[in-house]
């Protein structure tokens, strides 16, 4: 159980929003591992590409932990929330929270910290731009 309220019950929009279906399961009929976490690195993509203004890859995923299984019928939520940025990164806290299909109950399901670098039309490295500078994109 839960010590807190979801993000959604706090008034936080979730960077991605999904049904867990059965084609995500393995042969004993759980949820991988690794569709869920496929979910929270297009969830910390989405959120530092917003931020870079641009193209940006997975460089690190560090601190990864499971709190308990998604099911299927679950509606997982993702959200990532920027906690610092470099010359060329973006480090995100992302958190996956499952709404139980049948009792509608909110589970923090899984945590982790990832890495984003803001890379160029050539995969190279760019510097991040200032928050709330105007002017041209820097998208690619």
């Amino acid at each position: 159980m839960n010590d807190r309220p979801s993000p959604e019950r706090q008034g936080r929009i979730p960077a991605v929003r999904t049904l867990a279906m059965p084609a995500d399961t393995n042969p004993s009929g759980d949820i991988f591992g690794g569709w869920l976490l496929a979910q929270m690195d297009i969830a910390a993509g989405t959120v530092a590409h917003a931020r870079a203004r641009g193209r940006v890859v997975t460089v690190a995923l560090d601190a990864m932990a499971f709190h308990a299984p998604v099911y299927v019928g679950d509606l997982v939520s993702c959200y990532a929330e920027i906690v610092r940025v470099g010359r060329t990164s973006i480090t995100l806290h992302v958190e996956a929270w499952a709404r139980r299909g049948r009792t509608g109950e909110e589970v923090r399901v899984t945590e982790g910290r990832f890495t984003m670098v803001a890379v160029d039309r050539e995969g190279r490295p760019r510097p991040v731009p200032p928050e709330g500078e105007t002017g041209p994109s820097a998208a690619v």
